[in-house]
């Protein structure tokens, strides 16, 4: 089988690192593509991840058998339908499933018109209107910009005083990150989060182990958001096997049927970003594809083939032959990022490459990147995912940030890398 992967991160570079292993898959292709995914296949460096007619058109040339879109803006873009049309089997959901990432407004009307649990919230347009919806927050709110934003348009605001000048920002300056007038506003609920994704054929989903990321740029979750600093999986300190088949029952499953009902046949990851709280689990967001950082420490986890899976459910055909077997082992990542980010990201050049252990116990997955020789040009941000498996969260932990220190002894003069330094250290014992 020949299998396409659309997107240039850390995401893109796991998932055609795990893919590489099937014995069913004989070639693979990266649209654009990394120094990771160079390495493991052909990269088409030329095309952009949102170009669905030049993508299809490419794809048939080359006789692709399963096309796995990574980004959303590939999603939103409409790129999986541009592939359907071309006959090409996708993962990854239309345009129109997509929504439920590319509107917040629109996940947030979904959610209760299927009585799917999550926050409380109004919707507003313009800065009059949010001012006045205020009124109904007294214990805090969060704002959220409605279109895709990167990761960059949620501000949790302990009350309206705080929020005031962001909203001031977004409106009165026009900085409303994604663009558009939309801001879901709703409540500021209590307790741990979690992400748990699965993947869904049309009429059949399963949920995939779950994992907890930190979205936070500094340790204790200070700072700005990011795409995502780490991530560590499975997340037992907040969600047991009992509570998954819970998290399957209260909202993927209904989520599908839902889907169903409104006339959407989504085959693709459904990422459902949980809160843990004293009511029980609430939605705070749905993503239409794999997250960023989650997917890097759920897939050394999988022992079951990955391509089974993505490709059975992109057509239709999820069983219990194809469904995911993980192992017991813990895995903590790691995100090394250029220095400045969020706020900036500078390119960095001349990195070396990243060598895993021989048993793959620490593996490394690139960001937007580009492979020079032996070395790697990073286009800056999030540059590399450290990822380390151990027997728990503490063996996995150490790991992962022994690896870290050693890569970055070998980073060239005058090249600073960034990475939190508290990773998985809430369910692990603090690293020696």
């Amino acid at each position: 089988m020949n299998v396409l992967i659309i997107g240039s991160g850390a995401r893109e570079h796991a998932l055609a690192w795990k893919l590489s292993k099937s014995p069913r898959v004989e070639r693979i292709f990266s649209a654009p593509g990394n120094a990771g995914t160079a390495q493991l296949g052909t990269n088409w460096p030329d095309l952009t991840p949102t170009t669905g007619p030049e993508l299809a058109r490419r794809a048939s040339e080359e006789r692709i058998d399963l096309a796995v879109i990574g980004p959303e803006a590939a999603l939103a873009a409409g790129v999986s339908d541009a592939l359907r049309v071309a006959g090409i089997t996708v993962f990854g959901p239309s345009r129109a499933g997509a929504r439920l990432e590319s509107s917040k407004a629109f996940a947030k009307h979904f959610l209760e018109r299927h009585s799917i649990p999550t926050a409380r919230y109004r919707v507003v347009h313009d800065q009059r209107h949010a001012e006045r919806a205020l009124e109904h927050f007294d214990d805090g709110v969060v704002l959220k910009a409605d279109g895709l934003a990167a990761g960059k348009g949620v501000v949790v605001c302990a009350d309206a005083a705080e929020a005031r000048p962001i909203l001031a920002q977004w409106y009165g300056e026009r900085k409303l990150p994604g663009g558009g007038t939309s801001i879901v506003m709703e409540e500021r609920l209590e307790g741990r989060e979690v992400s748990v994704m699965a993947v869904l054929d049309g009429v059949r989903c399963v949920a995939l182990a779950g994992a907890c990321d930190y979205k936070r740029a500094g340790d204790g979750d200070t700072g700005p958001n990011t795409g995502g600093m780490g991530a560590y999986s499975p997340a037992h300190d907040v969600l047991d096997e009992l509570g998954l088949k819970r998290i399957q029952n209260l909202v993927i499953g209904p989520a599908l049927e839902g889907l169903k009902r409104d006339g959407i046949d989504y085959r693709g990851c459904l990422y459902a970003g949980l809160m843990m709280t004293t009511r029980g689990p609430m939605v705070l967001e749905f993503n239409a594809r794999f997250g960023d950082p989650e997917t890097e420490v759920v897939l050394p986890r999988l022992e079951s083939d990955l391509f089974d899976l993505l490709y059975a459910a992109a057509s239709g055909q999820l069983d219990e032959a194809t469904m995911p077997t993980f192992s017991t082992s813990a895995c903590v990542g790691v995100v090394l990022t250029s220095d400045g980010y969020p706020q900036a990201s500078r390119a960095v050049h001349g990195l070396p490459a990243f060598t895993p252990l021989e048993d793959e116990s620490t593996v490394g997955f690139w960001g937007g990147s580009t492979l020079r020789g032996a070395v790697v040009d990073a286009s800056g941000g999030r540059v590399l995912t450290v990822c380390a498996l151990g027997a728990d969260l503490a063996e996995a932990r150490k790991g992962a940030y022994e690896a870290a220190a050693r890569y970055e002894k070998l980073l060239p003069e005058g090249v600073v890398i960034r990475y939190r330094s508290d990773i998985a250290e809430r369910c692990a014992e603090p690293v020696r």
